[in-house]
């Protein structure tokens, strides 16, 4: 009996060894594959606009296909009208990087989806403004009090106009927020259909150099308008070396936008849509530069309180949760 007990206490420990063995080796085969990458194409979701300049500029030079190009992988690029659908394509697994603007990345955040925030695209204060017609009979902000202010609902360029009511005595509830398609605004404006706007670039120095609006007031002190770098993270913790690779890339286009603004702008003209001398004007108004900085924190935790605050989300966002700044330290650029 004893003898026998002797032997089932031997096997069950091991048993117990064998299993704990097993289980380091499973972690250092899951610890290695994090290492590189398992995928072999890497997509990327675009939007047209000038708050993107460093991504064409790569785009164009054919950087990201070259650089993949070593590893075996490949680079599709894939064009969105807008954020939300491009946070469908994530969400599907269809997508694994989106540019987008805040207020899209957190409410899809807000809807459950597993992305985190790992760079930021632009920052453009004066990219986004209250405006008004040029014929218009109204001054000043106060003087926006019952009237009609069309913005897309929930965009950067909701919260901007909450952040100018509030600076100057006024709310949301005082105006009549007229929910209208960023490009409709300018017509709505010019027909009278609206008294204010709210517009972000190109669209402010497209209607400028027509002579057809003022602008009342813009985000200077108030919001940075920031776009940023989404990345779905079934992807990037299984492809570390991929985002290591893209960032140090987008860091090689954001260098050459700053010292070679001209030539830059003439070269993603068919990316824009823009004329490259109206373009360069544009992307002036742009800090392209990608490091997450602890002002942009302190930004993306006001639009966040903002939308819970308007109803625009349900679920809170835990910021520090959502932005993820190892990807930036592993590539060097933080």
């Amino acid at each position: 009996m004893k003898r026998t007990l002797l032997a089932l206490s031997i096997f069950l420990l091991t048993a117990l060894l064998l299993s704990g063995c097993g289980t380091k080796s499973t972690v250092g085969t899951a610890q290695q594959s994090n290492s590189g990458h398992q995928a072999t194409e890497i997509r990327i979701g675009t939007q047209v606009g000038p708050h993107y300049a460093p991504l064409f500029v790569v785009k164009e030079k054919k950087w990201l296909e070259d650089e993949f190009s070593k590893i075996g992988v490949t680079v599709k690029w894939v064009p969105f009208a807008a954020g939300p659908p491009m946070n469908e394509a994530l969400a599907a697994g269809q997508l694994d990087l989106g540019f987008m603007g805040d207020s899209p990345a957190i409410i899809a955040k807000s809807a459950g989806q597993d992305n985190s925030i790992i760079a930021i695209a632009s920052r453009a204060p004066q990219g986004l403004a209250v405006v008004l017609s040029k014929k218009s009979p109204l001054n000043t902000v106060q003087d926006l009090k019952g009237k009609k202010v069309g913005v897309v609902v929930g965009s950067y360029g909701h919260h901007l106009l909450a952040l100018v009511l509030q600076k100057n005595g006024l709310s949301l509830s005082d105006v009549q927020v007229i929910n209208l398609p960023h490009t409709d605004i300018p017509t709505a404006l010019d027909k009278g259909d609206i008294d204010a706007g709210v517009i972000w670039e190109p669209l402010i120095t497209q209607l400028q150099d027509k002579d057809a609006i003022r602008i009342l007031a813009d985000g200077t002190g108030l919001k940075k308008g920031e776009i940023v770098l989404v990345a779905r993270n079934a992807f990037a913790e299984t492809n570390p070396q991929l985002i290591d690779i893209f960032l140090k890339t987008y860091l090689r286009g954001y260098d050459f936008v700053k010292q070679n603004s001209q030539e830059s702008a003439s070269l993603i003209t068919p990316d824009v849509k823009l004329d490259a001398s109206q373009l360069a004007r544009v992307m002036s108004k742009f800090d392209y530069n990608p490091v997450i900085q602890d002002d942009d924190i302190t930004e993306l935790k006001a639009t966040t309180q903002f939308m819970k605050d308007n109803s625009l989300i349900k679920t809170p966002v835990d910021i520090d949760h959502f932005i993820d700044r190892s990807y930036e330290k592993q590539a060097g650029i933080l």
